[in-house]
């Protein structure tokens, strides 16, 4: 056995690591309950290693009595590998996702009572078959395929069946009782109906239970609550147990870790608020605001110190995420030095964005050391065109990206192979109802009994039922078709999407299904772009192909000389010298439902919807600061003024960023760089063009509670909370949290009579 001083410092001799006040504290803090808020690059994983290994080598505790619970299993593998590195005599440690645990729960108390079940997602081995996994005969997606065509009359698209996985995740992960199950925020038609038919259908559609991944946890959660003999075998099997990643924790999640704990109290929760990004899946980041309600004696530290970025980004990041009320106070900081201070970059058109990119990274001698993130898969889809045309290597994170496999692609993939052979009668079976023309299944099916060598559309104008009006619009089609014969790639997609309407079917499909149309239009206006560099429809077809074949090979590409693809969310955890945010306009981050609780609907939306819209923007916060956070050395920010030819607004947190260094400034010129700190990066050739306020306010003591001020910018307010440092003040529409300092420095408010 060490003594702490030992064991500190033997691990700074053997590997180099040393840690700060609070990350010591951490580790010494092993009885009772301890939240430990984590900032970003802060040494959160160092720590727990450190703390499971003292727990061994220090106090004494047998391995197999320490449980380590996180998020992912990618997670809890690096937690693994990570210990084995520092700890390489020791054995090892139980290191799981919260699914793996509850699984193991939810097997042993179905082997007990013998209960037959299977489960219907994941990849099936001979390994995972005899724990319960079965084929392609029950799985998930196709039980919900089924429930969604006979509730709707029509097929399930890839993206809705996504849509409809996640909402009923939620619904499960937030242990909502099925009065709760009409949530706004999910547009599905009768989406209610299918998730109760499905959840009846797992209990009695089959010979035996059917189990999703979910399940394991509202199961597992149930299990413990009402059989006290499993309980106990649990509570007794660890004497310590931590939780890593716990701001994506849902409220089931949470739930089960509270019952394991109930005897020895022993929890170790590590956690940031700041970066909660997933409650749209569940999670409950409100859970750790709460946390002492939760374990009244927990003892809460809080390790600020990001050791992964320069001062430059880190004091930004700092003031950026301040704006968010829920969250705790707290300061991130660092003692790296200044290296480059963070770029907007402002384009003309969205189209000139990759281009950019490509220019840029070809000066950088190391690939892999650069990330372009964006908010939204699709954003990926130029990027690799780009980037394949001027062989820059890539790896995509989220190589599973739908976008070639979306129904909208193969449309009008197919609006083009039937005009090889207009004689295709099943090609047109296929997209006939994307025809603006209102043709029949009934007139389909008389159709498919013409064997003749005409065209599909001179056999529907022999048609008995054929009405006046559809005579007069096929036959715009099949001019419309004589047209492509000679036509450009992205000509052809504009006479599909205009004069076959296309695009006027599926704006009518929008409204009626719940599918976003703005995503819509972005796909046919990224196959447009795509087209561009092609002359023939086949040369078309086949860059698709070779696209999402990179795509796919691009996970080759990982830990090589490439560069990153990733969305902000599937970025969190990691860290680049090098990072660009890209698409940073309004409606894609803060999404577009931000974009609408101002204006004059403002007066009809509910009060708990106006709490779930401040919840969001919140959120929203979070996902740009996870964003940022990932930069070490190099930061850029950028933003275009027309996207497709359509005039669309900057992000506004940009526009905040922006106003960190200059509140006069609401505009991002062409390109801008951000001083290094807040207060001390305003140059003296600002300040001189700043008027000057007699009456503003220049004593820290004369700023209060309760008193009413006036902002230059932001205008009259009541100051409703003051600490050493922030000062936050109620406006008419909104808060702001502003920096004393600086509005001392820059005489921003005065008294307002």
């Amino acid at each position: 056995m060490f003594s702490s001083e030992d064991f500190f410092n033997n691990k700074k001799r053997e590997l180099g690591v040393s840690l700060n006040k609070v990350q010591k504290e951490a580790v010494l803090n092993n009885h009772g309950q301890l939240l430990l808020l984590a900032s970003p690059g802060s040494g959160k994983t160092t720590t727990i290693i450190m703390k499971i290994g003292y727990l061994i080598e220090v106090m004494g505790v047998d391995p197999s009595r320490i449980k380590a619970v996180t998020f992912s299993k990618a997670s809890a593998n690096d937690m693994k590998e990570r210990f084995k590195r520092f700890f390489p005599k020791l054995p090892t440690v139980d290191f799981s996702t919260i699914h793996s645990l509850a699984f193991q729960i939810v097997r042993e108390y179905f082997y007990h009572n013998r209960i037959d079940y299977q489960l219907i997602e994941g990849k099936v081995n001979s390994e995972t078959q005899k724990n319960g996994y079965i084929g392609q005969e029950l799985n998930k997606k196709k039980i919900l395929r089924q429930i969604y065509k006979s509730e709707n009359n029509e097929a399930i698209t890839e993206d809705v069946l996504e849509e409809l996985i996640t909402y009923i995740t939620y619904i499960k992960n937030k242990l909502l009782p099925e009065e709760h199950w009409n949530i706004t925020s999910c547009k599905i038609s009768n989406k209610e109906i299918i998730a109760k038919h499905y959840e009846y259908y797992k209990k009695n559609g089959a010979d035996k239970l059917l189990l999703d991944y979910d399940d394991m946890l509202t199961i597992a959660n149930e299990v413990l609550e009402n059989e006290k003999t499993l309980l106990t075998i649990y509570q007794e099997k660890f004497d310590f147990v931590l939780t890593d990643e716990s701001q994506d924790t849902s409220l089931v999640q949470h739930s089960i870790i509270e019952k394991l704990v109930q005897k020895h109290k022993n929890l170790c929760v590590v956690a940031d608020e700041d970066q909660s990004i997933y409650s749209w899946r569940g999670a409950e980041p409100k859970y750790l605001l709460n946390f002492n309600k939760v374990y009244p004696e927990a003892k809460i530290l809080m390790m600020l110190q990001n050791y992964r970025s320069s001062k430059d980004i880190v004091d930004v990041a700092n003031t950026f995420i301040k704006q968010n009320k829920e969250r705790y106070e707290k300061n991130m900081f660092t003692e790296n030095p200044v290296y480059k201070p963070i770029k907007l970059k402002t384009l003309s058109n969205y189209n000139l964005q990759p281009q950019y990119l490509v220019d840029q990274i070809l000066k950088i001698e190391k690939y892999q050391d650069v990330a372009v993130l964006y908010r939204n898969n699709i954003s990926s889809i130029l990027l690799m065109d780009s980037f394949d045309r001027s062989n820059i290597p890539f790896y995509m994170k989220d190589s599973d990206n739908l976008f070639f496999n979306h129904w909208v692609v193969e449309d009008i993939l197919n609006f083009m192979r039937l005009s090889f052979d207009l004689k295709r009668t099943d090609v047109f079976e296929r997209i006939y109802s994307k025809f603006n023309g209102y043709i029949t299944k009934a007139q389909i099916e008389e159709l498919k009994k013409v064997n003749n060598n005409h065209s599909v559309f001179d056999n529907l104008l022999t048609l008995n039922n054929l009405k006046e009006y559809q005579k007069s619009i096929i036959k715009k089609f099949k001019d419309s078709y004589t047209k492509i014969n000679n036509a450009s790639p992205k000509s052809v997609i504009q006479i599909i999407r205009n004069d076959l309407g296309l695009e006027r079917v599926l704006k009518d499909r929008s409204k009626k299904n719940g599918y976003n149309f703005e995503n819509i239009i972005d796909i046919l206006n990224t196959l447009e772009m795509i087209s561009n560099s092609t002359n023939t429809l086949v040369e078309f077809a086949n860059r698709l192909k070779h696209l999402e074949t990179k795509m796919k090979a691009s996970k080759f590409n990982k830990d090589k000389n490439a560069v990153i693809f990733s969305t902000f969310h599937s970025s969190k955890g990691l860290e680049f010298k090098t990072v660009y945010m890209i698409d940073l306009i309004n409606g894609i981050i803060p999404s577009k439902s931000n974009q609408e609780e101002s204006g004059e609907s403002q007066n009809i939306i509910e009060e708990k919807e106006i709490v779930d819209l401040e919840e969001e923007k919140e959120e929203e916060v979070r996902l740009f600061y996870v964003g940022m956070t990932r930069a070490k050395y190099n930061l850029e920010l950028i933003t275009y003024t027309k996207k497709f030819n359509k005039a669309v607004e900057q992000s506004e947190f940009l526009e905040q960023v922006n106003k960190v260094v200059n509140p006069f400034d609401n505009t991002i010129p062409k390109t801008i760089l951000i001083p290094t700190t807040i207060n001390k990066g305003l140059n003296k050739d600002l300040k001189t063009k700043i008027p000057t306020n007699p009456n503003a306010i220049k004593n820290k003591a004369v700023l209060n509670v309760g008193i009413k001020v006036k902002h230059r910018v932001f205008g009259t307010g009541e100051i409703i909370a003051c600490t050493d440092e922030v000062l936050e003040i109620r406006f008419l529409k909104y808060s702001k949290k502003l920096q004393i300092s600086t509005c001392l420095e820059l005489g921003l408010i005065e008294l307002a009579y």
